[in-house]
């Protein structure tokens, strides 16, 4: 065989490290892309942190508002000034990013307001203050001190007293009948309710530091020994058995309900956890516009003074760093763009939801925003996790905006999230005496021109935590 040359032109995608860090950080929330960024300041001199500047005009540009003199100043008051060079990168080749946080504490402060959090009593230091103002012998204060410790975060005793005698000691020789005194003194102290070791218990002990009367009598009469009864609302059995009348019954079940089955949950530390929105939406001139949330945009550049020295030595062992991060900082400021661009898209099609809320929620996938973008589906579904949009109305995750439909009698389709509210909606203006089933909300529905079969209205109302409607039914 004659031997031959042939010429093929192909194309192959490779995923270059540049391609891979842009992906990675597109895909990561605002806080964790904070610490991703720390680690990069660690690791590579020729980043640091700039706290001058400010977003480029380009974010506003792109939100479809033009900027008065007088808008400027109004927004420079509300969040920092949004006002910056035109280019990304400046001659020091330090990023035109986001400006400092709104707000009046200077970036000069050393102090981190955010750290500060209130000073909180715990469950156990509030009854051992208590317990030190008891006229207790020294062995019942330790033995209340044992049972105070064994309490759990709501304030039951989990354990029973032979398994707590049991786990003490030996050579103490605690017998139950002393634990069971030391937990009548603990069941003594504040909050009402604390040291019980069932709900039936917990309730019944707030109701015997309440005055005597008619209804006190009967709610602890109902907590003793009704309970699941009226758990159930089955209100017709409570009346048989405790001889009472609709009156006597509503007054003993509002007195129930007032009370507090977990009285050691107002002492639980709460780890409260801030989200810090991308994008912020405000109306201007009657139209909505996006803009990047300037407190979420981090504020790196390049030292420029290792610039400089770079500029002047060719193959220094820097330049290898100064490339990954003049990629950092690109991937960084793309990853920001796709964000904008993704939340102008959705805050498009969500109009009617800024203007009046979850009824008027529009259905949306993926794949629309994708289209209109000229991305791949994945790449929305990346941007639209862990990525919240401040709005008039609350801070949403992008993905909320995001829902399947459901088809009405007009051919048209209305969004799940508008079904789930329109459910609400009617379920909070129900006469109390007479719930709405699962198959009159289909109906009521149906009337509207929505048909949504009775099993997704029970998907639907599970969905937002509402009971069936035989535990709506009240007296």
């Amino acid at each position: 065989m004659k031997p031959s040359l042939q010429l093929k032109l192909t194309q192959h995608l490779a995923l270059t490290p540049q391609l891979q860090q842009s992906i990675r950080l597109l895909q990561l929330s605002t806080l964790e892309l904070e610490h991703e960024l720390e680690s990069f300041l660690s690791a590579n001199p020729l980043l640091e942190r700039d706290e001058e500047y400010s977003l480029p005009e380009a974010h506003l540009r792109e939100s479809g508002v033009e900027q008065t003199a007088e808008q400027s100043q109004t927004d420079e008051r509300a969040d920092s000034s949004l006002a910056g060079d035109d280019s990304w990168l400046g001659e020091d080749g330090g990023y035109a990013g986001s400006s400092g946080s709104s707000g009046s504490f200077d970036d000069d402060d050393d102090s981190d307001y955010q750290d500060v959090q209130a000073a909180t009593v715990s469950l156990r230091e509030h009854l051992l203050a208590q317990l030190g103002l008891m006229t207790l012998s020294s062995r019942d204060s330790v033995l209340v001190r044992c049972l105070i410790e064994a309490l759990d975060d709501d304030g039951y005793l989990t354990q029973s007293l032979d398994e707590l005698a049991d786990s003490m000691p030996p050579e103490l020789e605690i017998e139950p009948e002393e634990l069971q005194i030391a937990l009548n003194h603990l069941q003594h102290l504040d909050p009402t309710g604390v040291g019980a070791r069932s709900p039936v218990e917990c309730l019944a002990l707030q109701l015997e530091g309440l005055p005597v009367d008619p209804t006190r009598t009967l709610a602890l009469e109902i907590v003793r020994q009704h309970l699941e009864l009226l758990a159930h609302h089955d209100f017709p059995r409570l009346k048989k058995h405790t001889g009472c009348d609709d009156d006597e019954l509503r007054a003993a079940h509002l007195l129930i309900c007032s009370l507090n089955p977990r009285p050691g949950a107002q002492y639980a530390s709460s780890d409260t956890r801030y989200v810090t929105p991308d994008v912020v939406v405000r109306k201007v001139r009657g139209q909505w516009a996006v803009n990047v949330n300037s407190d979420a945009f981090p504020r790196i550049r390049i030292n420029s003074l290792y610039a400089q020295i770079l500029s002047r030595q060719r193959g220094s062992g820097l330049a290898s760093q100064l490339q990954e991060a003049r990629w950092l900082i690109r991937n960084v400021q793309q990853r920001f763009d796709t964000i904008l661009r993704v939340a102008q898209a959705i805050v498009e099609r969500q109009r009617q939801f800024l203007d009046h809320g979850e009824v008027a929620m529009r259905p949306l996938v993926l794949r629309e925003i994708a289209d209109t973008l000229g991305l791949h589906e994945s790449t929305i579904s990346r941007v639209t996790t862990q990525k919240y949009m401040a709005t008039p109305r609350g801070i949403y995750e992008l993905k909320y905006f995001f829902g399947s439909h459901v088809s009405t009698d007009a051919g048209g389709a209305c969004s799940a999230t508008a079904i789930r509210a329109l459910i609400k909606q009617m379920i909070s203006a129900e006469e109390p005496t007479k719930p709405l089933s699962d198959s009159q909300i289909s109906e009521v529905l149906g009337q509207q021109g929505i048909v949504v079969a009775r099993r997704t209205i029970a998907k639907y109302r599970e969905a937002l935590n509402i009971p069936p409607v035989n535990l709506r039914k009240s007296l």
